[in-house]
């Protein structure tokens, strides 16, 4: 019998258009089922081949959704000189009771969407619920798709301030985050800008082993929720070390990376989003709280999104069946 895995393209991913909401579900339930013990997903490994940049594997199984597989990603912070994206990669999943592959896509797309759920899952538990204000360091593509995914948690947003040292890519993103959302998008010239008064923080600069922290606690507002993209690249141990909860989205992750180097002067967790949505541990209690979430990226997200991917592809009638 020959076995055939359904190839999917950067633009065949694009074209199932998943919804936001959809994919905000989706990684809800999963940190749910990882809250509950019910997933298994080791910290993901990787090389280095260059200064700041990655190649990283991520598997994960999710029994709950009968998705079983492994996200192959890179990232690369000085490929925008080159024209090329930052972040690349392709995702494997197997039937989880033969092991055999049955999907092979690109997970630019992927990632690119289920970071900014993951932001709005946390927010959606760690944020004030009377969040108005988003500020945004970091305006390409995270900055649009946390922009989007906040938009399906957070009802109240009104005013967003974004910063990007990019002037051109910060011009873009207010015209078209304006004009997609209606709210009111300033550009600001200073990262306290973005940050100070923000409700809602989101930095999602490039990911760097040794940068240049400018975030300082007194930006920080009392009761706003942060959650950092791009590890501590923007925040200062002392701003991270003020905050009343520090929660991320893997403990065993983020265990990790301290022991290459990263994250040398972050307090202790309180709480991971698995135990957040799940329950097991405490959320916002009080509207005075500075929550941060950590947010690295895990591999049960890549799973329960692509899997979505797969079966509305499959109904679509979109990719392309090769042999294997």
């Amino acid at each position: 019998m020959t076995q055939e895995v359904l190839y999917l393209s950067a633009g065949d991913v694009a074209r199932v258009s998943l919804p936001m909401d959809a994919i905000v579900d989706a990684v809800e339930q999963v940190f749910h089922e990882k809250g509950a013990g019910r997933v298994e997903m080791p910290p993901k490994p990787g090389i280095h081949p260059m200064q700041d940049a990655f190649i990283h594997a991520m598997p994960a199984y999710v029994p709950a959704m009968r998705s079983a597989g492994m996200k192959w990603v890179s990232g690369f912070p000085e490929n925008h000189k080159r024209g090329l994206p930052y972040i690349s990669g392709l995702l494997i999943l197997n039937d989880p009771e033969t092991g055999i592959p049955t999907s092979v896509m690109d997970a630019s797309w992927i990632t690119a969407k289920r970071t900014g759920a993951a932001s709005a899952v946390a927010a959606k538990y760690l944020a004030r619920d009377d969040s108005r204000s988003f500020g945004v360091l970091g305006c390409g593509v995270q900055g649009r798709t946390n922009m989007e995914a906040m938009m399906v948690v957070c009802d109240g947003l009104e005013t967003v301030k974004a910063y990007d040292v990019d002037e051109d890519v910060l011009t873009r993103y207010v015209a078209d985050m304006k004009a997609a959302y209606g709210l009111d998008v300033m550009a600001v010239s200073t990262p306290r800008d973005a940050v100070q008064g923000s409700d809602i923080v989101v930095t999602a600069g490039p990911i760097l082993k040794h940068p240049t922290p400018v975030i300082e606690s007194s930006w920080f507002s009392k009761g706003a929720f942060a959650c950092p993209l791009d590890f501590d690249s923007y925040w200062k141990g002392e701003a991270m070390r003020s905050c009343d909860k520090f929660c991320t989205d893997d403990r065993g992750q983020l265990a990790y990376y301290q022991t290459v180097g990263y994250f040398g002067g972050i307090p202790s967790v309180h709480a991971d989003l698995g135990e957040i949505v799940s329950g097991a541990k405490s959320a916002r209690e009080t509207d005075d709280e500075r929550i941060i979430s950590m947010n690295l990226g895990v591999a049960i997200e890549d799973m329960a999104t692509a899997i979505r991917v797969l079966e509305m592809a499959k109904t679509k009638g979109i990719g392309t069946y090769l042999p294997l």
